[in-house]
């Protein structure tokens, strides 16, 4: 099978994801569009079904699968009923108008056919990511389709990024706090994911959980969630957090399914049925074998077993507003390597060998624009750990003009 991701903002760390959770796919990522404005993409060739839906992929903004008939052979196969077609063109030679173009087309011929055709217009050769949503073309429904044109081939999209649920997990979380930074949701999913395939129930800790992203994250892929952190209020946010998305935004609906499924059935399956014993009207949840928090310092603290995997932000030093002048700078680093490194070696002896650890740690923004790392990773194997080769240089995560950036590490206990 072949399938195609259109990836987000900040490809490598995109593929990385993808390489991650797919060890035994071959993937290939080019760009393709204008220079001013290039999409990333990647081909994914499996030997089975996608096993994940998009929903799981934080660096992933639309998935597709290759068609092997044509666009028309495809939709006259469908039930009838009202058709919705969108087209994005990725060929080289796209615009508007090529994707208009064929959008058209289709239209023409299946009005031949006394079909009745709506196409969603396009104001780019790309449907936006909020375009295609709002216009149901995610493949959940049949007669609602997205398809992308790159050049000779065509390939049906089977997932788009729900960026309406990924702000409701992120805004409408009922403990929030501004001053300890915001992590988003789609990077929790990242880290996460970095971490490569994990059994269904792996328990996954962050041990700077904060309000609780990584955590809540982590349930929703069907895992078990361990958090730690060494405020007492941050723990408390974390539990109000984490009570409200099982409660609230993974409520089973009608249908038996819930608004946020995981990735597997036996996952959504194991969800389901804890779902079942959290009911408290009050909010908060009566023991369950979901997620553990403790208030605790990375640097000493005695963590519980079994630990899969650990997937965190570590401290990343004072909030600013300007790029550090160097001795500032030079501050920053001392205190944030000495948190770091403390972690880490605290950790080492504590999880078993081959146990992953994808930490995002603090680079600060330069006047030239550049980023400057912390300078730790030979210290770091020194401590037992193997840091991945493949990005050793580190994969910075932020916004343009961001000061604070995430370098994400990846790391394996040896």
């Amino acid at each position: 099978m072949i399938y195609l991701a259109v990836l987000g903002r900040q490809p490598e760390i995109s593929i990385a994801e993808l390489n991650a959770l797919l060890p035994n796919a071959t993937i290939t990522s080019f760009f393709v569009g204008k220079k001013e404005q290039p999409n990333s993409l990647a081909k994914i060739s499996l030997e089975n079904d996608f096993p994940f839906n998009i929903s799981r992929l934080g660096g992933t903004i639309k998935l597709a699968e290759k068609l092997e008939e044509r666009p028309l052979d495809y939709l006259k196969k469908l039930p009838d009923g009202k058709l919705t077609i969108g087209v994005s063109d990725y060929s080289k030679n796209a615009s508007k108008k090529t994707a208009t173009l064929e959008a058209l087309k289709l239209k023409k011929i299946l009005v031949r056919h006394n079909r009745s055709v709506r196409i969603v217009e396009n104001k780019d050769a790309i449907l936006s990511t909020a375009s295609s949503l709002h216009n149901g073309l995610s493949g959940k429904n049949e007669r609602k389709v997205e398809f992308i044109k790159l050049d000779d081939e065509w390939y049906k999209v089977i997932g788009i990024q729900d960026i309406d649920a990924y702000a409701k997990r992120d805004q409408a979380r009922p403990a929030r706090d501004a001053k300890v930074g915001m992590l988003p949701p789609k990077l929790a999913q990242i880290l996460i994911n970095l971490c490569g395939p994990l059994e269904s129930g792996s328990r996954i800790l962050d041990p700077f959980c904060g309000t609780g992203v990584v955590l809540q994250e982590a349930l929703l892929m069907g895992y078990t969630a361990y958090g730690t952190d060494l405020s007492d209020k941050m723990i408390d946010y974390s539990e109000r957090n984490l009570n409200w998305l099982i409660r609230d935004h993974t409520r089973p609906t009608g249908s038996g399914t819930s608004e946020a499924l995981p990735v597997t059935t036996g996952q959504r399956e194991r969800v389901e049925n804890q779902l079942i014993k959290i009911s408290n009207k009050d909010g908060r949840a009566p023991k369950n074998d979901l997620f553990e928090l403790s208030a605790g310092d990375a640097t000493s603290f005695k963590w519980s077993e079994p630990i899969a995997a650990v997937a965190c932000e570590s401290y990343l030093g004072r909030p600013m507003s300007t790029p550090p002048v160097e001795i500032k700078l030079k501050d920053e680093k001392q205190t944030c390597s000495t948190i770091i490194l403390g972690f880490l070696k605290n950790l080492s002896g504590q999880i078993k060998p081959s146990t992953p650890a994808v930490i995002a740690i603090p680079a600060w923004l330069r006047p030239n624009g550049s980023y400057s790392r912390l300078e730790i990773l030979d210290e770091i194997e020194k401590l037992g750990y193997n840091v991945n080769n493949q990005t050793r240089e580190g994969l910075l995560y932020h916004r343009e003009g961001q000061i604070v950036a995430r370098d994400i590490i990846i790391l394996r206990k040896n």
